[in-house]
């Protein structure tokens, strides 16, 4: 499996951003693609999870209401649509695979199987 990950960049408080994940050579048709992000000094961290049989999704507490997860099944590219931003929404931000799903909503973020590059957001005050 390969993870791309692209759309990170620089933007001012409140701003948005989209970030998109294109993934190739799943094994199994029910998998789960997930967004983590880790800031200097700062462990990683689960932010959202798709899941590509059901659409079923998972946020973290901090980007409930302001993030929003997409899985285009055609091109297996999935979305990550940043709203509201915060400066503490800084991060290297990684999209990851679990191929299969094993249903635990991409947690903990050491059990995924497969991982991109990071793509950097950057947040302004």
């Amino acid at each position: 499996v390969q993870l791309q990950a692209s759309g990170g960049g620089l933007v001012q408080a409140g701003g948005s951003l989209r970030l998109s994940c294109a993934a190739s050579g799943f094994t199994f048709d029910d998998y789960a693609i997930g967004w983590f992000r880790q800031a200097p000094g700062k462990e990683r961290e689960g932010v959202s999870c798709i899941s590509s049989n059901d659409g079923s999704t998972y946020y973290a507490d901090s980007v409930k209401g302001r993030f929003t997860i997409s899985i285009n099944n055609a091109t297996n590219t999935v979305y990550l649509q940043m709203n509201s931003l915060k400066p503490e929404d800084t991060a290297v931000y990684y999209c990851a695979a679990e191929d299969p799903y094993s249903g635990s909503y991409c947690q903990p973020y050491y059990g995924m199987d497969y991982w991109g590059k990071g793509t950097l957001v950057t947040v302004s005050s």
